[in-house]
């Protein structure tokens, strides 16, 4: 059976309103990332990321090479100055292995197996010309996978999320805390770079699950009670948060899409996005 499936076919009772159903994955799809104009990539679970044409639909590639399910996945354009930029992907796996992929042939490029522990969160600086991997360490690499430096073990439970910050700064959750960390970039070779902790932000009641990027002035932090923290991106100041979320059983009057949960227990803020409006 087609891998395309038009609503209609097992989708009679959904009010929403999808063009087409994607199958493939054999598990949970966590991640989907946009590769250009008309690709995007998905993973999950499975281990496996496809490769989908965003207007079609069609399966471009089924890539294979993790053995345990994805954590990361982030795009990782070429910095070739032809007009046509070559397409590649990094993803992480709980196998303890990122893998470099060519958008276009499906094939695997690189394959990086010296980490100690599960690489959860995946960041591409595009402007210094480096990925960054957050596990139970912040880790730098340069586009041939050179390891550039690294911080020191911060936790055994890890950087669960990642988002870079003006002025050669990334911030990291690690568990309830928020951490920022200073780039120092090298003016030739690879052995001049360093990555400098500045500061921790303990405003979190619980495990900070998701970073987002709103501007360059602003970021936004989540946590597994559902709270929502916006952070000045230059001096990481907190603007304005969020905790007591509504209970629906209360207000019944309220609209639907406006209605969130009161207890901690039922309300998570696992993934944030923005359209840097």
């Amino acid at each position: 059976k087609s891998s395309v499936q038009t609503i209609g076919e097992e989708q009679i009772q959904n009010p929403y309103t999808e063009l087409l159903v994607l199958k493939g994955h054999q598990d949970i799809v966590r991640f989907l990332v946009q590769i250009d104009d008309c690709r995007f990539a998905s993973a999950g679970d499975d281990g496996i990321v496809f490769l989908w044409n965003a207007q079609t639909g069609q399966k471009l590639f089924e890539l294979h090479g993790h053995t345990h399910k994805i954590t990361a996945i982030a795009p990782f354009s070429s910095s070739d100055t032809s007009e046509e930029k070559n397409h590649l992907i990094l993803t992480a796996s709980a196998d303890r292995t990122v893998i470099v992929w060519d958008c276009s042939s499906g094939r695997q490029v690189q394959k990086v197996s010296c980490f100690h522990s599960t690489v959860k969160c995946l960041t591409v600086l595009q402007r210094l010309d480096v990925w960054l991997s957050g596990g139970s360490e912040l880790c730098v690499w340069n586009r041939e996978l050179d390891l550039l430096c690294k911080t020191s073990h911060l936790t055994d439970a890890g950087i669960s999320a990642l988002v870079e910050l003006p002025k050669n700064c990334v911030a990291a959750a690690v568990g309830k805390e928020l951490i920022i960390f200073r780039l120092m970039a090298s003016n030739g070779g690879s052995e001049d770079w360093n990555v400098i902790e500045l500061k921790r932000l303990s405003d979190h009641q619980d495990n900070i699950l998701s970073l987002v990027s709103v501007n360059d002035l602003t970021f936004v932090t989540g946590s597994h009670v559902g709270e929502l923290i916006v952070w000045d991106a230059l001096d990481w100041t907190k603007q304005a948060s969020e905790c007591n979320f509504w209970d629906s059983s209360v207000h019944s009057d309220v609209q639907p899409e406006i209605k969130l949960s009161q207890s901690p227990n039922e309300t998570s803020v696992q993934h944030l996005t923005s359209d840097e409006e």
